[in-house]
């Protein structure tokens, strides 16, 4: 019963936002048709978004395979779903009480404190519940003491990341509907402040001047089709028909695999688009009546596709740079001592593009790009620095792929080396979460006193 409501149901995020959709609604005292429409248009518009995503996650599965083989790549491809896995078998019930509790410490800050964000990215619940079970247990916290620890620490992560956020996430969708869920945060952040260093007077990405005759190219899915077919063409070059036609296209020429393939990418891109746009016009206002009654003003914190729809450019902008980053990277970690990190398209694609809309927000073309990069470099060399943490526990050969991973799991991991005491280790986290609050609060004051004042 416990693995059927922490994986099949809360562990699926359009369930869990299907279910906060139809308690806004019953709060709301819609009518049962309403109810009905309501909570399943919502769970549909998560469904279409997964949908487009895994078929993404295929295409560039098949990218992956043709990069590897042109250029004999090895090292560690990031990867939270494998981590997780190979964790789960081990730390299965630490993960399942920590999400738990972490979920109702999120609420329960929403409620009495200003951060009032209600973070609905499930499986990136779960995978942060998992790195933070696996490292308090290593470092002999146990029991009763473990579930209390990680659930404020996952919490307390869930309300400050889109917290951090929510000053760009205002900018990018000019509301404050929702805000951002998805613990890729800190290379959006960077991503963000990257882009208002570097990107004054640079226009946005979605002002590109085009000629008449390639207007065609405003399209979003016809220039995403061209970029990602132009791409796939190349690596397929160096990859070779032979290896492509036998191994992946099932005998079809390989130069018509890659043009598919590429078309293959932009219809994915489209779907998660349409899905966004669904789950966006179900769950804002259903979510009102989970504001109103039992977290006044909370706002839902989403996956970080929901900000795609409002820069289209500056999504395949920042894919395409986080990724150039990425392959850079690959040369300059072992300069570092350290593990070579293999660009992993997955999340290259979703954080890469998210970081590009935020440095797009902030400095335009400009914060696009360099923004962007920033994202690709952090979540190279942040995986590479988790590494040796996760190495003591066994799980090597991969590790956490996202931003936010790496930075609380280095920072956890090596304090419960330093730290023998685990009384004294408990004191240190929460210490540096209350810090974390208190500059959080303040800065939250502050954007609203310049709101107030324009």
């Amino acid at each position: 019963m416990v693995d059927l409501i922490m994986n099949d149901i809360l562990g699926t995020p359009a369930i869990l936002v299907g279910l906060f959709a139809l308690v806004g609604l019953v709060a709301q005292r819609k009518n049962i048709a309403d109810v009905v429409s309501g909570t399943l248009k919502t769970i549909m518009g998560f469904v279409i978004l997964n949908a487009g995503a895994n078929v993404i996650v295929l295409a560039l599965g098949q990218f992956s395979s043709m990069f590897n083989e042109a250029f004999n790549v090895d090292g560690v491809i990031p990867n939270n779903e494998a981590i997780v896995a190979v964790a789960q078998q081990s730390f299965g019930t630490e993960t399942a009480m920590i999400m738990l509790f972490g979920m109702i410490v999120n609420i329960l800050l929403a409620r009495f404190t200003p951060y009032k964000y209600i973070f609905l990215t499930g499986h990136h619940t779960m995978f942060m519940a998992c790195m933070i079970g696996v490292i308090l247990t290593t470092g002999g916290i146990t029991g009763v003491t473990l579930i209390v620890v990680g659930s404020i620490i996952l919490g307390s992560l869930m309300v400050l990341s889109p917290a951090m956020l929510q000053p760009f996430t205002r900018k990018i969708t000019g509301s404050d509907d929702f805000a951002i869920g998805h613990f890729g945060s800190v290379g959006y952040f960077v991503s963000a402040l990257v882009g208002k260093a570097v990107g004054k007077n640079s226009k946005s990405t979605e002002e590109l001047k085009v000629p008449k005759s390639l207007g065609f190219l405003r399209d979003t899915s016809v220039s995403v089709s061209l970029t990602m077919a132009i791409l796939f063409f190349v690596v397929a070059g160096f990859a070779g028909p032979a290896f492509i036609e036998s191994e992946l296209s099932g005998g079809q020429n390989f130069l018509v695999f890659a043009f598919l393939q590429g078309l293959t990418f932009a219809a994915g891109v489209y779907i998660i688009l349409s899905g966004v746009r669904m789950l966006l016009g179900e769950i804002v206002p259903a979510f009102k009546g989970v504001a109103d009654k039992i977290v006044p003003n909370a706002k839902p914190a989403l996956d970080c596709p929901a900000i795609f729809p409002f820069a289209g450019n500056a999504v395949i902008i920042g894919f395409l740079f986080s990724f150039i980053a990425g392959l850079i990277s690959m040369f300059l970690l072992p300069l570092f001592g350290l593990k070579v990190i293999v660009p992993g398209l997955v999340p290259h694609f979703f954080t890469g593009a998210a970081a590009g809309v935020f440095g797009n927000a902030t400095g335009g073309r400009r914060g696009a790009v360099i923004g962007s990069m920033a994202n690709g470099f952090l979540i190279s060399f942040l995986p590479a620095l988790l590494l040796p943490v996760l190495g003591t526990l066994g799980f090597e050969g991969t590790t956490f792929g996202d931003a936010d991973f790496g930075v609380v799991g280095i920072v956890l991991g090596n304090l419960i080396n330093l730290i023998q005491s685990n009384l004294l280790y408990i004191v240190v986290v929460f210490a540096i979460l209350i810090v974390l609050y208190a500059l959080g609060w303040k800065k939250m004051r502050k954007v609203e006193k310049e709101t107030k004042a324009a």
